[in-house]
């Protein structure tokens, strides 16, 4: 693959995974999810932190100076919520793996990229 579309490739991925948490991460922190996240009896700051976590990364990851950091600060936050829904007997986090991997390609596409070109 050409760095040209190595670099497009990456760029469509964090803009893609980027809107796609940020739309979902809004909605997890209205108001509204509270009612479907008392069923999992967490506290509610959890829904919060991990909401919030989320907004901040992918806005960081839409920005192209700091996509690096958003990108590491989702594959934190990813991990994260992947080891509070294994403890608490939750075991589909397969979307959760593929949205970690994205992060991740990125965070490390992106630094790769940044030193070449």
């Amino acid at each position: 693959m050409t760095e040209h579309r190595m670099k497009t490739a990456l760029t469509g991925l964090q803009w893609t995974l980027g809107l796609v948490i940020l739309i979902e991460a809004v909605l997890f922190v209205m108001p509204s999810a509270r009612h479907d996240f008392a069923r999992t009896h967490m506290p509610d700051v959890v829904r919060q932190v991990l909401g919030w976590g989320e907004i901040v990364g992918s806005v960081l990851l839409l920005i192209p100076r700091t996509a690096v950091r958003g990108a590491w600060v989702l594959v934190a936050i990813f991990v994260l919520a992947i080891i509070v829904h294994l403890l608490h007997g939750m075991f589909t986090v397969g979307y959760l793996a593929i949205y970690t991997a994205a992060a991740w390609a990125i965070a490390s596409g992106k630094t790769t990229t940044q030193t070449i070109g």
